[in-house]
């Protein structure tokens, strides 16, 4: 009985310890909540990896408004950013405002410590990408940028299928579709469509909003190769909706084997985010984020499809893979789809298109 007793406690205190040493979930501040895509953190279920600690947003309507559809206490409301912080004491910062605001972001988390995520693009121009990438390897924080494709398991099959399988051969082609109907079409919120639709504040219109995908695929696929040339094509087919900004976008990067296209539009008949990639001897086309169908030279060489299952964690959204890496659990391969040197390309590359656009000819990236 005595010895029974004893190993209970033991049982006990060994499950305390465990409990104890589990680590507490990354400390999040937001910052701003003008981009639609905030949805995602403040309606994210409850999984123990990160706490919102304070949001920062001096439109007090937009808050209340967000803070009742997710049920979120205005207690995590401050007025701006180093108030919030300076209550908090978040460990990261994920950033929910305009493009322009990115570098502002860093500008005052960067010196404190504190790992930055963006929504994408990285920024508004290759200057903002340069100074921000400064701050982030002087203070050695963390800078990433978000995606929705980053969690694409389609993706990530592909990229295996590529580099580690060699299963098309040499890549030839990479076709990557991306947009919707429009901001209006679709009905985002004003908040988000005052900005999205401003070329100050996002740099372009369908160009950045959606081209900026592209580029990241590309430049994940071409291992952190730089196309040598840039050649793009704008318009606006709805001036009287984007007056400001092109509504339609093609952009062609040369590589010395491959061909890059991306096809960024608010024009599509629906919303759409896929990719062909074609090698030498086999093509892959992601259709979404869980349907592949392939064609390889093997068999009977005719195409298959292919149904996969989520990522599994941490790499099943931003905000696990942010905590995981802030905290030493996951290193980012160089170019990785979220990497700083990965999104300083897309910066280049976008940039290099709006001025290709704007000139009628290609654009050599030295």
């Amino acid at each position: 009985m005595k010895f029974t007793f004893h190993l209970l406690i033991y049982a006990m205190l060994f499950f305390s310890s465990i409990q104890a040493q589990k680590e507490a979930p990354l400390r999040v501040g937001v910052a701003g909540l003008t981009h639609d895509h905030v949805n995602w953190i403040l309606g994210r279920a409850d999984q123990g990896d990160i706490e919102i600690v304070g949001i920062a947003e001096a439109n007090r309507e937009l808050a209340e408004r967000l803070m009742k559809r997710h049920n979120l206490s205005m207690d995590l409301i401050y007025p701006s950013l180093e108030e919030m912080i300076a209550k908090t004491q978040p460990e990261a910062v994920c950033a929910f405002n305009s493009i322009f605001e990115h570098l502002e972001i860093v500008q005052t988390c960067a010196p404190k410590g504190i790992h930055v995520m963006v929504e994408k693009p990285l920024a508004i121009s290759v200057k903002h990408a340069k100074e921000m990438e400064a701050l982030a390897k002087k203070h050695r924080i963390h800078l990433l940028t978000n995606y929705e494709t980053t969690w694409y398991p389609t993706h990530h099959r592909a990229y295996g299928m590529i580099h580690d399988e060699k299963a098309i051969g040499d890549l030839r082609k990479i076709v990557v579709h991306d947009g919707h109907e429009g901001p209006k079409e679709i009905g985002v919120t004003n908040e988000f469509f005052s900005w999205l639709t401003d070329p100050e504040y996002n740099g372009a219109g369908a160009l950045t909003d959606f081209g900026c995908y592209g580029a990241n695929l590309i430049t994940w696929l071409m291992k952190g190769q730089r196309p040598e040339r840039v050649i793009a094509l704008t318009q606006q087919i709805k001036p009287d909706i984007y007056p400001k900004v092109d509504d339609e976008a093609t952009i062609l990067l040369e590589f010395p084997q491959t061909q890059g296209i991306i096809q960024a539009s608010w024009n599509w008949p629906f919303g759409r985010k896929d990719m062909h990639i074609y090698g030498k001897t086999g093509y892959i086309y992601c259709d979404n984020a869980t349907d592949m169908r392939i064609r390889l030279p093997v068999g009977d060489k005719k195409q298959s499809a292919v149904k996969l299952e989520p990522l599994q964690p941490p790499h099943q959204d931003p905000f696990a893979l942010l905590a995981a890496v802030v905290k030493g659990k996951v290193q980012l391969e160089p170019f990785d789809l979220s990497s700083l040197e990965n999104n300083m390309i897309v910066v280049e590359i976008l940039e290099a298109a709006k001025k290709s656009a704007k000139k009628g000819k290609a654009v050599s990236l030295k």
